[in-house]
């Protein structure tokens, strides 16, 4: 029985599959998009995400430096970790989360499996204009929950009515 097992083992024995994942994370890194069997894209995501989210934790240099060695420590890629600390830290320290998109891309004529593209939100030009364009003009407003319309209605019913009242006795 497999309860509570959420690993996806993806065919593979334990060292086999850190070695898939360790690559696959430092070929989205340096290449920003990667185009890979669906099941691949989503183990790929719980492997990388939390190695993002370690970029943005850096009040001190002992921390930074400790960050960067726990990072190395999965990626084994000193080209990948520098890519990772230099270039896609500093476009997503303000995003809270959901780093990688995966996107499904339909079956692999050979052997019909799901193929899926996974890539670093914050570095698709095509999503990442319209977006980041949309999101600077709209502003948070507190609403309340009854409708203002009557309230404003009934206060110009008002107005008008107590200039009338207010002109005839002067």
């Amino acid at each position: 029985m497999r309860h509570g097992d959420k690993q996806n083992n993806l065919g593979r024995k334990k060292a086999h599959r850190d070695a898939l994942l360790m690559n696959l994370a430092c070929q989205i890194i340096t290449h920003k998009r990667i185009v890979t069997t669906l099941a691949k894209a989503k183990a790929l995501r719980k492997y990388v995400e939390p190695l993002i989210t370690k970029t943005k934790k850096s009040a001190n240099k002992e921390e930074i430096m400790h960050n960067h060695r726990v990072v190395f420590s999965y990626l084994n890629d000193k080209i990948a970790v520098k890519e990772l600390f230099t270039v896609v830290a500093p476009k997503i320290a303000t995003r809270p989360g959901g780093y990688t998109r995966i996107i499904k891309l339909g079956i692999r004529p050979g052997d019909n499996a799901e193929k899926a593209m996974i890539e670093l939100v914050d570095f698709n030009e095509i999503y990442g204009n319209s977006i980041a364009t949309a999101a600077e003009p709209a502003k948070k407003t507190r609403r309340s929950k009854a409708p203002a319309a009557p309230k404003k209605a009934a206060a110009d019913a008002e107005a008008p009515a107590a200039t009338d009242e207010a002109t005839p006795a002067e």
